[in-house]
């Protein structure tokens, strides 16, 4: 008799098979952000951070982007890449740090500071980036922040990167939106001192998404795409993993000789976990579900991205190091 493990085994692999065949038929790309499940990452051409991937879809020669990520990736991969057809498997794989803010709330905040500037995190929508003067990735807000002239600056929407990037150029007046992920939320400062007590040798890894008290304990701060390039140059063996748990299965697969620990198990996003193999091989079966930016915003948003690869003199179609 099978067992239920040996099924799913099995039932997958079809899943796959069927997955690589279709993918050929519509001549289509699957990218992976890195919180997706493992077995998602695994079959994904190109896999690593949001941005990173809707640039490296603009060197492809496909005609169809499966996005295994969330909308406002999409969005991003379709900002980039007007001429390619965007799906994301799950239509309700949303972000909810995304939508704590709407560009008719940051109009009125821009009513509320009429000299400063507007610096968006790419962890927005199309609409709230065609607001904004510049947009950022974790891994390069700080450089961003500190290359505009205005002193005054409106940081939208995650308010624990903005408190990062206040402690790294004092100089500036950083005027904090009330956004936070409610994933990197999650860890505590309790969570980190606990599983450091248990792994003392264990370096502990924060994504500045996280809590004041949670970086005031990591031995480094970073984006996601800056843990592989620190775990991978590091000395140590052992590193806590700040950040949501996907990262691990790349983490781990690059790096067999060192150990990752998580410093708790609700480090888990839910709408990312939501797209599966099944749903892969539904949208490239089904050609669903059209991720479209209007040329209107598109052109505005689009702005705000390019000036900020103007500023850390990043090419389009250049992989950035994430957020």
């Amino acid at each position: 008799m099978t067992n239920t493990k040996d099924s799913d085994l099995k039932y997958n692999e079809a899943l796959k098979k069927k997955i690589e065949k279709l993918k050929i038929k519509r001549n289509a790309v699957i990218i992976a952000h890195n919180y997706q499940r493992d077995e998602i990452q695994e079959i994904a051409d190109i896999s690593g951070d949001s941005l990173a991937l809707s640039q490296a879809a603009v060197r492809t020669d496909a005609d169809v982007i499966i996005f295994c990520g969330v909308q406002f990736m999409a969005e991003s991969a379709s900002i980039l890449n007007p001429d390619k057809l965007v799906l994301l498997p799950v239509m309700e794989a949303g972000c909810p740090l995304a939508d704590m803010i709407t560009p008719e709330k940051l109009r009125a905040k821009k009513i509320e500071y009429p000299g400063a500037a507007i610096v968006c995190y790419v962890n927005s929508s199309a609409e709230v980036k065609a607001e904004s003067d510049i947009a950022c990735t974790s891994s390069n807000a700080v450089q961003v922040v500190r290359a505009l002239k205005e002193k005054d600056i409106i940081f939208v929407p995650d308010k624990n990167l903005g408190r990062y990037v206040q402690s790294q150029v004092p100089d500036k007046n950083i005027i904090l939106w009330d956004g936070f992920c409610p994933t990197h939320i999650r860890v505590q400062e309790e969570d980190i001192v606990k599983t450091k007590d248990a792994h003392p040798e264990a370096e502990v890894i924060a994504h500045p998404e996280c809590n004041p008290a949670v970086l005031a304990l990591a031995d480094h701060i970073c984006s996601t795409g800056g843990m592989f390039k620190y775990v991978k140059e590091s000395r140590s063996k052992e590193f806590i993993i700040s950040t949501e748990s996907g990262m691990l299965y790349k983490l781990q697969k690059e790096n067999p000789g060192k150990k990752f620990y998580l410093p708790t198990s609700h480090l888990v996003c839910a709408n990312m976990k939501l797209i599966t193999l099944g749903w892969v091989a539904h949208s490239l079966e089904n050609m669903v579900y059209e991720i479209k930016v209007s040329d209107e915003v598109r052109e505005k948003a689009k702005r705000a991205l390019d000036r900020m690869l103007a500023v850390t003199g990043e090419k389009q179609g250049a992989a950035l190091a994430g957020y």
